[in-house]
């Protein structure tokens, strides 16, 4: 069963789910009041430093983690035609630290070590909020 929680940093609701005791954030709800802040996770996930460290998160929390595809990707993340959707990523690596849901709560999630990467792309002071309030929630919860 999936809980849904919402934290409030700088203004901003954002999502929290709870999938197999593991806290996802809701990285849409991060960018949704930036222009064209829909954009911003593509732009990230076609960056290479932010292929790296997924891979690298993947590879030390997924045993069933595809790093020969990983590899695949890593090699064109960077290049002007290489793009990437969450939903690739998940299903040519097998990924599970971050998901694009449909429906109710719908939008792309992360694990919070994820989410806090995200957080410090979008802005350093931003994921210094976003860190405290998911502190404060997961002491509470």
């Amino acid at each position: 069963m999936t809980k849904h929680k919402t934290i409030k940093v700088q203004g901003r609701e954002i999502a929290i789910i709870s999938v197999n005791n593991n806290d996802f954030i809701s990285l849409t709800d991060m960018i949704r009041d930036i222009e064209n802040g829909l954009v911003l996770i593509e732009k990230w996930l076609r960056n290479k430093n932010t292929i790296e460290f997924l891979g690298i998160w993947e590879e030390i929390y997924n045993p069933l983690f595809n790093s020969l595809e990983f590899g695949g990707i890593k090699n064109e993340a960077g290049l002007n035609r290489f793009t990437l959707s969450v939903k690739q990523w998940v299903n040519k690596t097998n990924s599970i630290g971050i998901v694009a849901k449909a429906g109710r709560y719908g939008g792309t999630y992360a694990h919070k070590d994820i989410a806090f990467e995200f957080a410090s792309w979008i802005s350093p002071k931003f994921k210094i909020f976003l860190i405290t309030q998911v502190s404060q929630y997961l002491q509470t919860s």
